[in-house]
């Protein structure tokens, strides 16, 4: 079966190839630390850059998903779950991911090549009906069973920093508005993503940008988001080899706290029964309770 190249195409070699590894640094009864994986973000966010294609086509926007995404599959959920999936067909029912694992060969590429062609079943962007507009999220985690528990936006902005930063700024507060007005109980995250070259050229929209950040969360409204991150990459003209800068990024502000803290909303709206995987890799221990969720009962 020939199945034609998505937005997320150029980076599934790479993805492949990346291991699942624990994210999760401390010990039993210690403070939780994530350690995310940059080297793979470096590897992603080189592919469009080196192609010439950045943030005018959305490729590197889709390779920051495709890292944030896979991110949740290292923290223990799903590889169905988790949206984009790591390959085609990139949002669709877990449900249906596991029917076609279950079919025999020759009938789950018939059916998976059908699934291809009916965008309103498997679509490669997942829109969700906010309290008063669809939004398209970037990464998501949804089940038929649980609804949305993790809706994540993101954004990239490599030039003229200051000129857009008040629309990103205006844009980011109504989708959080939205969402969490429908999903109060999912998790609701912001994460965005700058060429470094902001440091230098443009300083002010910088502090901006960290404040921003900073203002975006939910304070107890209920109308931000539950975590909000940032990332600095950079290349230069010569190398377009990225690698992530955090030296600047204020620790509040970082990527590690951001996993943090949406990985630990999704597990406080759960009961323990489900996402055990994910609950022992963050709380050090072999959990004693069976996953509410065996594929058998989908047979």
């Amino acid at each position: 079966m020939v199945i034609k190249p998505d937005s997320f195409t150029p980076f599934d070699a790479t993805l492949a190839a990346a291991l699942l590894s624990d994210p999760w640094t401390h010990g039993p009864g210690q403070r939780p630390v994530y350690a995310p994986d940059y080297r793979l973000a470096e590897s992603l966010l080189t592919i469009p850059v080196a192609a010439n294609k950045g943030w005018a086509s959305g490729a590197l926007a889709n390779g920051v998903d495709s890292w944030l995404a896979h991110e949740l599959r290292r923290s223990g959920f799903g590889p169905d779950e988790v949206w984009p999936r790591a390959t085609r067909p990139r949002v669709v029912p877990r449900d249906i991911a596991v029917l076609l694992e279950k079919l025999p060969r020759a009938l789950s590429e018939e059916v998976r090549a059908k699934l291809m062609a009916m965008p309103v079943v498997a679509p490669t962007d997942a829109k969700v009906l906010g309290r008063a507009y669809d939004k398209q999220v970037d990464v998501a985690i949804a089940r038929w069973d649980r609804g949305p528990e993790l809706l994540l936006s993101t954004k990239t902005m490599v030039s003229s920093f200051g000129k857009n930063l008040s629309n990103r700024f205006e844009e980011a507060y109504g989708d959080a508005g939205n969402l969490r007005s429908r999903y109060p109980l999912a998790a609701v995250g912001f994460f965005f993503v700058q060429r470094d070259t902001i440091l230098t050229q443009e300083p002010e929209a910088f502090e901006k940008t960290v404040d921003m950040m900073r203002k975006l969360r939910d304070i107890g409204g209920g109308n931000g988001y539950t975590a909000t991150g940032l990332a600095l990459v950079s290349w230069s003209d010569d190398d377009p080899t990225v690698s992530v800068n955090l030296d600047h990024v204020p620790e509040d502000v970082r990527p590690e706290q951001f996993m943090t803290k949406m990985i630990e909303q999704i597990l406080a709206a759960t009961s323990v029964t489900h996402h055990v995987e994910v609950r022992s890799k963050y709380e050090r221990r072999d959990i004693p309770v069976v996953e509410d969720d065996s594929e058998t009962d989908l047979l």
